[in-house]
């Protein structure tokens, strides 16, 4: 979880999403140099997170006209990290029943100004806000990787207070991101919707046998002038993570095909999740598995 000063920002949780978060909100520093928290009950996924920022910012900050680092500390406590917070950003695994204890606590605790955002890679916020009080300071603030990508995601919980959602618009170019806001609720959001339907074809023509994930990725990259490709980006983010946003499109259609699901299934059961594991859809990466 993460907060920034010229007042803090904090981020709470450090998995691959929480990285993502926190190389984000580390962006605070863009402008006002300021400070970030990150909260994750884990010592050791605190650490592997601000090692992560500390690797991939400068690079980041460098490309940024009159850009300046802020800072990230990470913090034991949910009570240190909410102090003068005037932004939250959660980014624990996407489990429903997590997010609902979390965002209850979270509005229990923190300043009555300070704006709750989730980090959720698909879910809506309205659905794990039943049991907040100020729904109103609730929305999405989803984040994309790498960190170069830097637009955001903004969402309503349906009860967002609209004047929350311009503060944001406002605030947050000057922290090096850039803001859009879905008018209405969607599933992943504006871009993550259309780009879960590239995924799902990608996985598709693999799990059918018509291609392999690097030759997709080469002819992706050829046709795009894509730096990445699809199939590495997914072992970027998590092949675990990608298997749960499928897992949560297909709850909502149940005629979305199986094979995409069945060929992650393939690599999740069997530990390859990807860059975190040292394995995925490619196996060169050399942080490797003594990370994992």
């Amino acid at each position: 979880m993460g907060v920034c000063e010229r007042e803090p920002l904090l981020e709470l949780g450090s998995s691959l999403s929480g990285r993502q978060g926190c190389g984000a909100v580390a962006y605070c520093g863009d402008e006002f140099g300021g400070l970030v928290r990150l909260y994750d009950l884990s010592a050791d996924v605190r650490t592997a997170a601000l090692d992560y920022v500390a690797a991939e910012l400068p690079e980041v900050v460098a490309s940024r006209p009159g850009a300046t680092e802020g800072r990230v500390v990470g913090v034991d406590t949910l009570e240190a990290a909410l102090d003068d917070a005037w932004l939250v950003i959660e980014a624990v695994p996407e489990r429903l029943d997590l997010k609902r204890t979390l965002f209850a606590d979270l509005d229990r605790i923190a300043p009555a100004d300070t704006i709750l955002a989730s980090n959720s890679l698909s879910y809506a916020s309205r659905l794990f806000v039943d049991r907040v009080e100020h729904k109103e300071r609730v929305l999405n603030m989803h984040f994309y990787m790498p960190p170069a990508q830097n637009a955001v995601d903004l969402m309503s919980d349906g009860a967002t207070d609209p004047a929350i959602i311009e503060r944001l618009k406002a605030e947050l170019p000057r922290y090096g991101v850039h803001p859009f806001e879905a008018r209405r609720e969607s599933t992943g959001f504006i871009f993550n919707r259309v780009w879960a339907a590239i995924k799902r074809e990608a996985l598709s023509v693999v799990a059918d046998g018509v291609t392999t994930p690097d030759e997709f990725d080469a002819m992706f990259q050829v046709n795009t002038g894509a730096k990445v490709g699809v199939f590495r980006m997914m072992d970027q983010v998590g092949l675990d993570a990608v298997l749960d946003i499928e897992n949560h499109y297909a709850a909502e259609n149940p005629h979305l095909p199986e094979g995409p699901r069945r060929l992650l299934h393939e690599y999740v059961d069997t530990g390859r999740l990807g860059v975190k594991t040292g394995r995925g859809f490619y196996d060169d990466y050399a942080t490797a598995a003594s990370d994992a």
